[in-house]
């Protein structure tokens, strides 16, 4: 199933027939037909191609463009196809395409469940395969590994190059591994495609002679997946919520340079739960093994990327300061480790965005020392990166990508630099249309991260374009954040437990107890009447007290309404938490 066109290049097939059958599916080659499989109908499983398949006529065709894995549910087994792709550009060479949409194909859908309680459940499953197939930011290459970066690329041996490309992956970036088991069982390498979610912007850059292209690559790790409120912390692991590698490459005159840094939410054991409230409170679990689970996250780390520079974004009071008091704490136990404190509300809140050079002061010198990655047209490497800043606030997404596009122009600079751009006096800012377009690059890569984790675009997406904040975008801010508020208190848990289903953190068994049995208030089912009471008892509040200069019985009738609605609030603010949409699937470690 393997095509070569380049001696030692793996390459996917690019383009797939589906042929729908009564009683299977047939997934085959564009380019060569005789490279399939099939899937029966009646139970799921795969099969080799038979004659039969290749030349029997289907009683529908349609074009796919990939096979993205298989899911169980109660009643039925799944396989999820890509629909629709858009080329969004290039790779190391490349290229790098985006799902724009998939489908479920669902086989022995005519199985009966036997009662009530399975039908529900299995109806609550179908309910997260539809969540599923609509998954933002997924990216992938029918002829690259997108999962490393440029350094590991250059750094691995050449035969990895000819390995199927689920193979060369790094699995912590790989969306769909946990639903690629039964391919891979089948040793179906050619139709084998790993997703990263994240984000993949691409521009053209004019500077003074040559054009340059430059890249950012955005990775998220599948350990700790997530949504905002429900993936918070670390687990007993050290694998962090929102953890996210990203990487800015620029290619000019043969040469290619990148800048690695990685985000990850601060690696305690902490919560927030979603309670109706504008911002529920921080509850730093106090656990015994606090202070390992913290060891195990930055030994991971500096495993992988070297010398570890932590900056801590958060504010240095309030719940956010015990939160960030007790991260100190346990950084002080490791001596490899730079931990920086920088409160970045204090310090650039009120638009004073230049005020982020007093963070760069405090870090510069180590991190001019880290350095960059580049390797010349011949594929010599130049110049190593030796280690990785790592940033955080509460939910690495807003402060930390204004961050991280900072540090991020500093790098860019210094590269162009060596390469002959500019001098030394110089920086990417003197041209203005590849500073817009290098803003631009950031605010939409922290949009797209943001829209995976939170289901909002980023806040303060004006200080990163603009460096300062503008009334358009604080409107803009509002408007996210009230977003934030009805998705984090009334969707997310349904989105938690797609995640979770998707990502193999649950698996589907018929024989275990049902995970949706009630269990105090359901959101879906008490919410809407509870907020129909109180709207209801605070209209009939209203229009009362305007009568109630007439008669006593219209007073004791306002009263009484007002008590209701009274009585609903502090009844929803006491049970915030049960009425909240919360997952079902898994615990918060």
């Amino acid at each position: 199933m393997e095509i070569q066109p380049h001696p030692g290049h793996f390459k996917l097939w690019s383009e797939l027939e589906l042929h729908e059958f009564q009683h299977k599916f047939v997934i085959k080659a564009v380019e060569s037909t005789d490279q399939g499989f099939a899937i029966r109908r009646s139970d799921g499983t795969v099969e080799p191609l038979n004659g039969d398949d290749v030349s029997t006529n289907s009683r529908k065709v349609s074009t796919i463009y990939g096979v993205v894995g298989t899911i169980r549910s109660l009643s039925a087994t799944h396989v999820l196809v890509i629909t629709s792709r858009k080329e969004v550009g290039s790779y190391v060479g490349f290229p790098v395409f985006r799902v724009m949409s998939m489908k479920f194909l669902s086989c022995n859908e005519a199985l009966r469940l036997p009662n009530y309680q399975e039908k529900r459940d299995e109806a609550y499953f179908r309910t997260l395969l539809r969540v599923i197939e609509s998954t933002p930011g997924l990216y992938y290459s029918y002829e690259t590994d997108i999962t490393l970066s440029l350094q590991r690329r250059f750094k691995l041996t050449e035969g990895r190059m000819s390995k199927p490309i689920w193979k060369q992956a790094d699995p912590r970036f790989v969306w769909n591994r946990n639903i690629l088991e039964e391919l891979i069982e089948n040793k179906l390498d050619g139709f084998i495609i790993p997703l990263i979610q994240g984000s993949f912007q691409t521009e053209q850059l004019k500077l003074k002679t040559s054009p340059a292209t430059i890249i950012l690559i955005s990775r998220r790790c599948t350990r700790r997946l997530g949504t905002r409120m429900w993936r918070r912390g670390s687990n007993l692991e050290g694998d962090t919520a929102n953890f996210i590698e990203t990487e800015q490459l620029l290619e000019f005159e043969g040469f290619r340079s990148s800048l690695l840094q990685i985000r990850g939410s601060i690696p305690l054991i902490w919560e927030q739960i979603v309670d109706l409230s504008y911002k529920p409170r921080l509850n730093v679990i106090d656990h015994d093994q606090t202070s390992k689970v913290v060891e195990r996250h930055f030994r991971d780390v500096t495993q992988r990327y070297g010398e570890t520079i932590a900056i801590d974004l958060t504010d240095k009071h309030g719940d956010e300061g015990q939160l960030s008091a007790a991260f100190a704490a346990e950084m002080q136990k490791l001596p490899n480790v730079r931990y920086v404190s920088f409160d970045f509300h204090h310090y650039c809140g009120k638009a004073n965005l230049e005020n982020i050079q007093v963070l760069y002061d405090q870090v510069s010198e180590d991190f001019e020392k880290q350095g960059y990655f580049l390797v010349d047209a011949e594929g010599k490497i130049l110049l190593e990166q030796k280690g990785v800043i790592r940033s955080n606030c509460i939910d690495c997404l807003d402060r930390t990508n204004v961050t991280q596009s900072y540090l991020a122009q500093k790098s860019l600079n210094a590269q162009l630099l060596r390469l002959g751009v500019l001098s030394s006096e110089e920086g990417i800012s003197i041209f203005s249309e590849d500073f817009e377009i290098f803003r631009t690059l950031w605010v939409e890569q922290g949009d797209e991260i943001s829209l995976e984790y939170s289901g909002t675009h980023a806040l303060k997406r004006d200080l990163v374009r603009y460096g300062k904040q503008t009334m358009a975008g604080l409107i803009k801010d509002g408007i996210s954040s009230i977003s934030r508020y009805f998705l984090n208190n009334f969707q997310d848990g349904v989105r938690q437990d797609a995640i979770d289903l998707v990502s193999g953190h649950y698996t589907v068994n018929i024989n275990n107890p049902s995970p949706f049995q009630q269990n105090g208030f359901e959101s879906f089912s008490y919410l809407p009447v509870a907020s129909a009471l109180i709207i209801g008892g605070l209209t009939a509040t209203s229009v009362s007290l305007n009568q109630a200069g007439r008669n006593a019985q219209t007073i004791v009738s306002s009263i009484i309404c007002a008590g209701v609605a009274a009585g609903m609030m502090a009844l929803i603010k006491t049970n915030g938490r049960q009425i909240c949409s919360r997952p079902r699937l898994c615990g918060l470690l």
